[in-house]
């Protein structure tokens, strides 16, 4: 008998035991190997479900923000529109009746112009300020709605304020 070629007995006997050994990993080693692997399989795409649907409402959010800042800058546009048409509107008046009553009028009329003319600079400055606030509010809800967030806000101003 030589070491290198077994003879027909070993062949048979070591033919006959993979093939148990084959037989028995397919009843109990492979289903739970591929079980193991389908869930694995489930979980990772599960996970890029949940990453591709943040990533969509992060979209949103920010396509929200954007539209809240236009919608700001358009009323902030118009509210300058009415704040100029009006004060056209005062400076005009007041130069017509300037004319029509004379000199002796005259400082009259520009006294009176400049304070309608405050009083509407003073009127756009408060409303500008309101919806600014108003939108710094929306803003801030969008961006503080969990605790976590919250409480970086709160650490970050603290911070500020202490190194003052």
């Amino acid at each position: 008998m030589s070491l290198i070629t077994p003879d027909f007995g070993l062949l048979f006997w070591m033919a006959l035991v993979f093939i148990i050994v084959l037989f028995i990993l397919w009843i109990w080693g492979f289903p739970v190997i591929v079980k193991m692997e389908l869930d694995r399989k489930d979980y990772i795409d599960a996970s890029l479900k949940k990453a591709h649907e943040a990533n969509e409402r992060l979209a949103n959010i920010q396509k929200e923000g954007e539209s809240i800042l236009q919608e700001a800058r358009e009323k902030q546009a118009q509210i300058l529109r009415e704040a100029a048409e009006t004060r056209d509107a005062i400076v005009g008046k007041a130069q017509d009746k300037a004319r029509s009553e004379g000199v002796r009028l005259l400082d009259e009329a520009k006294a009176a112009i400049e304070q309608e003319k405050k009083a509407a600079i003073a009127d756009i400055r408060q409303q500008v300020a309101a919806l600014s606030v108003e939108i710094a509010e929306k803003v801030l809800r969008e961006k503080l709605k969990d605790d976590k967030s919250q409480m970086d806000l709160i650490d970050r101003m603290l911070d500020e304020v202490s190194a003052k």
